[in-house]
C-alpha cells in the first residue's frame, strides 16, 4: 500500500495571506496617494519625502494596531464558543452526540453511519469533532491576532516603501506623475502575485486593486491641487 501523503491547500494560507496582501496594498496605495496629494499642492521634495515617511510609520503602526484588535476580538469570539462548547461537553454528552449525528446526517450519511461516525469521532476526541463540525473551527482558519498584527505592519512597510524609493531618483518636478504610474504597476504586480498564492485568476484582482489606487491617486491629486491653489 502506498504512504499517505499530505496535501497542501491553498486554504491554509489564508490567514497570512489576507493580512499580507491587505498591508501591502494599503502602504503601497496610502502613501502614494499622500505623497501625490502633497507633490500636486507643493513643489518641494523634502515635503514630499516627509509626508511620505510619516504616512509608512504612522500605517504601519495603525495596521499593526488595527489587525491585532479586529482579528483579537474574533479570537476571543472563537474562545467564547470553544468554551461553551467545552461545558456543554462536559454537561450533557449524550445530547452534544446526537448533535453531532444530526450534523453528519445533514451533510448526506445515513442516520445509522452517521451515529456510528459520531460516536467514533467522539471517543477519540470530542472538543476537537465538535470545534471542526458544528463550530467549524479548524487549525488553518483560527485567529491568530499577533500574526496577522506582524504581517500587516510589514507588508504595509514594504508597500509604502515602493513609493519612497521612487521619488528619490525621480526628477521634483516629476514626482507626482512618476509616483503614481510607478504605484500602479507596483499595485498590478502585487495583485497578480497575491491571486496567483491565493490559486485565483489573476486578471480580475489585478484589474480590481490597479482601479481603485488609480482612483486614490487621482482623489488626493486633486484634493491637493485645489488646496495648493487655495493656499
Amino acid at each position: 500500500m502506498k504512504p499517505l501523503h499530505r496535501e497542501n491547500h491553498l486554504i491554509e494560507r489564508i490567514g497570512w495571506l489576507r493580512a499580507a496582501v491587505l498591508g501591502a496594498n494599503d502602504g503601497i496605495i496610502s502613501t502614494a496617494s499622500l505623497m501625490v496629494g502633497v507633490a500636486a499642492a507643493s513643489t518641494n521634495s523634502s515635503e514630499i519625502l516627509v509626508a511620505g515617511t510619516a504616512s509608512l510609520v504612522a500605517g504601519a503602526m495603525s495596521m499593526a494596531a488595527g489587525e491585532y484588535v479586529s482579528v483579537s476580538s474574533q479570537a476571543d469570539t472563537e474562545n467564547a464558543d470553544l468554551q461553551k462548547e467545552r461545558r456543554e461537553l462536559a454537561e450533557d454528552p449524550e445530547s452534544e452526540l446526537n448533535e453531532l449525528t444530526q450534523i453528519y446526517v445533514r451533510r448526506g450519511v445515513e442516520p445509522a453511519l452517521a451515529r456510528q461516525v459520531a460516536e467514533q469521532m467522539t471517543a477519540k476526541d470530542a472538543f476537537t469533532a465538535h470545534a471542526r463540525d458544528e463550530l467549524g473551527l479548524a487549525e488553518h482558519v483560527v485567529a491568530r491576532p499577533i500574526q496577522a498584527a506582524l504581517t500587516s505592519a510589514v507588508t504595509f512597510a514594504l508597500g509604502a516603501a515602493i513609493p519612497l524609493i521612487i521619488s528619490l531618483v525621480a526628477p521634483t518636478a516629476q514626482i507626482a506623475p512618476i509616483v503614481s504610474g510607478g504605484s500602479l504597476v507596483c499595485l498590478a504586480v502585487l495583485g497578480a502575485l497575491g491571486a496567483r498564492a491565493g490559486g485565483a485568476d489573476i486578471w480580475k484582482p489585478t484589474i480590481r486593486v490597479t482601479f481603485w489606487g488609480a482612483i486614490a491617486m487621482a482623489a488626493t491629486a486633486a484634493i491637493g491641487t485645489l488646496v495648493g491653489h487655495a493656499v
